[in-house]
């Protein structure tokens, strides 16, 4: 799914203008994204978690020229879905009895 396709979602289901809701979608993400760079994790209960994880230096290797290099410590955005998210996502195939 796209951008595109999630704003004309959301628009159909609540009947809100598509410029209203992409205007909200933008703002939602832009959000996410200057919390993340301020090392700030945001938390969606029952959906997930936007994460900046560190990730600690490490040896490398250039097989091309069968070097090696360090890689610096860094941080990177991750997302974690909450444990319902992932059950539903588990188990859309199997039926209850």
């Amino acid at each position: 799914m796209t951008k595109a396709e999630l704003v004309a979602n959301i628009s159909k289901r609540t009947g809100i203008e598509r410029s209203v809701v992409l205007a909200t979608v933008e703002a939602f993400m832009d959000e996410v994204k200057n919390n993340l760079e301020a090392g700030e994790n945001v938390h969606l209960r029952g959906f997930g978690s936007f994460l900046v994880k560190h990730r600690a230096q490490k040896t490398g290797r250039i097989l091309k020229n069968n070097t090696s290099i360090i890689i610096p410590a860094h941080d990177i955005p991750s997302f974690k879905p909450a444990d319902v998210f992932v059950d539903k996502v588990k188990n859309r195939g199997k039926r209850t009895v």
